[in-house]
């Protein structure tokens, strides 16, 4: 099988400037996801979508295909994942022939992911026939059963509507168990993005990851954190 992880990495970013190559323990940010998808036993091309030059280069540097600068209509803070997976799929096949059979969405503000979670996915999808895509989950901080909406008239309500009664003021014990894509890995059939136009499809397998060291890195303090817990992870493999 064709298997080819894209990394997605823009340069506009609003949180963290340059967010996608700032310096994470001495390495851009960046490196790590394309270091993970190398060290993958499936992964047979490593590409990094971009509309920066800057980006483009640093991501060659670190063993990173580029075959295309990314159009800046696709590289807005509003563009969605589909079109910017679908656009390198129509180019790799336009000016190559190339059409994988799976394809491996990695998020370049995921350092503490593991070669070892990409080919976890990538297993299941390859032994699940029936699976359309496989998404990495974990359990969430805050349950939503026990958020809230405001209402046009300005007092809240309940997020969602359950037939256990009055569900936000019930233990978490007596909850349904619910996930949070934490947006580690996406692993996913071509056929799924170019005919059912979509990078999940209606058969999603959950890779469940322990939720203790999932950082979702959008401000100075959280990439501070994801930075601590690696060092610490590395001290601890040491």
């Amino acid at each position: 099988m064709k298997i080819t992880a894209i990394i997605p990495a823009r340069g506009g970013s609003k949180s963290i400037k340059d967010k996608n190559i700032v310096d994470f323990c001495n390495k851009p940010l960046i490196a790590y996801s394309i270091d993970h998808a190398l060290k993958s036993k499936y992964i047979d091309r490593v590409i990094v979508s971009t509309d920066s030059e800057i980006i483009a280069n640093i991501a060659k540097q670190y063993g990173a295909e580029v075959p295309f600068i990314r159009p800046l209509e696709l590289a807005q803070d509003d563009t969605l994942d589909l079109p910017v997976i679908k656009h390198c799929l129509d180019y790799l096949n336009r000016n190559e022939k190339y059409i994988p059979d799976i394809v491996v969405h990695l998020r370049p503000t995921s350092p503490l992911r593991t070669p070892k979670m990409v080919d976890d996915a990538i297993r299941m999808l390859i032994e699940n026939d029936e699976a359309s895509s496989i998404r990495c989950v974990c359990e969430p901080a805050q349950n939503p059963f026990k958020m809230w909406t405001l209402n046009k008239d300005g007092f809240i309500q309940p997020l969602i509507n359950s037939n256990i009664t009055e569900a936000y003021n019930q233990p978490r014990q007596a909850l349904p168990n619910v996930l949070w894509q934490n947006g580690y890995i996406d692993v996913v059939r071509y056929e799924t993005i170019t005919e059912g136009r979509s990078i999940t499809g209606n058969k999603i397998l959950p890779l469940t990851v322990d939720s203790e060291n999932i950082i979702d890195i959008d401000n100075h303090i959280t990439l501070k954190l994801a930075e601590y817990i690696y060092q610490s992870q590395k001290s601890e493999d040491r």
